[in-house]
């Protein structure tokens, strides 16, 4: 994790080496807050540092190392609020915003951090992926209901790779990603720092109705994904992905089925039966653990 180490001053790189140890792969995140304690985010716990404080000087560094000394080069990710690094980490801002007509023009004296570890986990959706093929080898239109935290995008970056390299018996896939907040490939200048398989095109830092389009129009797929889904214009765009014969597999925040169905943003989707496949996951200590797959027949009878 030397991407991740070396974003800090040497003071705070030794003592994060030292509490976290061999347990990168468990580790979340690492939330940083100008004049506290760090906070270390690990699947099953959170653990304070209580020394050193991270202070000005230490938010500074940070900020200089994120920004390679140039925070005009990042002034459209710093507007978004977030800034993906190599290995595909993902680093949330908060701090004063300066805002123009009802829109974010600007994020100064950025006082937080959230340091979000990217962990590639093949086979993270290997319990789901018999449920998305029919039994021509196409892929079903699928949606990915989950909390905060459940795991949603690591099981649908190995979704991705899967359908795009070739699961088991069935043949790879021309798979596209719009991957609007870089969290699905994690990319750099354009490139996936990800495992997405062989067979795969992706539409980085696009919103996604538009990226849905583009992509349905250049690259010919035979399935979109698209993470966090929500906008009445992201409806719009799948539905037209739908009738242009793409198959579409999303995700979106949610506790439940009946939660996501009494979104009015969401309501076409079931009202015209879009989805073959609903996976719902759990809220637990360990991401990406299903709490059930519903099929075609279990969505009728749950009032499809």
């Amino acid at each position: 994790m030397k991407e991740i180490q070396k974003l800090f001053r040497p003071p705070i790189q030794s003592v994060l080496s030292e509490r976290i140890g061999s347990r990168w792969e468990t580790l979340q995140e690492i939330r940083c807050r100008t004049g506290q304690q760090l906070e270390l985010c690990f699947d099953d716990k959170t653990e304070w540092v209580e020394a050193p404080i991270m202070d000005a000087a230490d938010a500074r560094y940070l900020l200089n190392q994120l920004s390679d000394f140039s925070l005009y080069a990042l002034e459209n990710e710093l507007r978004e609020g977030y800034i993906t690094i190599a290995g595909g980490h993902r680093i949330g801002l908060s701090g004063q915003v300066n805002t123009e007509r009802g829109t974010v023009k600007a994020l100064k004296h950025i006082s937080s951090f959230n340091i979000r570890i990217a962990k590639a986990k093949p086979g993270a959706a290997r319990t789901i992926m018999p449920a998305l093929y029919d039994t021509a080898g196409n892929c079903r239109h699928t949606l990915l209901i989950g909390p905060p935290k459940s795991g949603k995008t690591t099981i649908l970056r190995d979704i991705v790779r899967s359908l795009s390299t070739g699961w088991q018996h069935y043949p790879a896939l021309k798979t596209a990603v719009v991957d609007e907040r870089s969290e699905i490939g994690g990319s750099i200048n354009g490139v996936p720092q990800h495992d997405l398989g062989k067979r795969t095109d992706i539409m980085d830092a696009c919103p996604k109705a538009v990226g849905l389009m583009m992509l349905i129009r250049s690259m010919s797929p035979d399935v979109i994904i698209a993470d966090e889904i929500g906008s009445e214009r992201d409806v719009q765009a799948l539905l037209e992905a739908l009738n242009a014969g793409v198959k579409i597999v999303c995700s979106v925040h949610g506790d439940s089925l009946e939660a996501i169905r009494s979104r009015p943003s969401l309501r076409p989707l079931f009202e015209q039966g879009v989805f073959e496949r609903i996976v719902i996951l759990k809220k637990d200590r360990t991401p990406g653990v299903v709490q059930a797959i519903l099929r075609t027949a279990e969505l009728e009878g749950a009032g499809r």
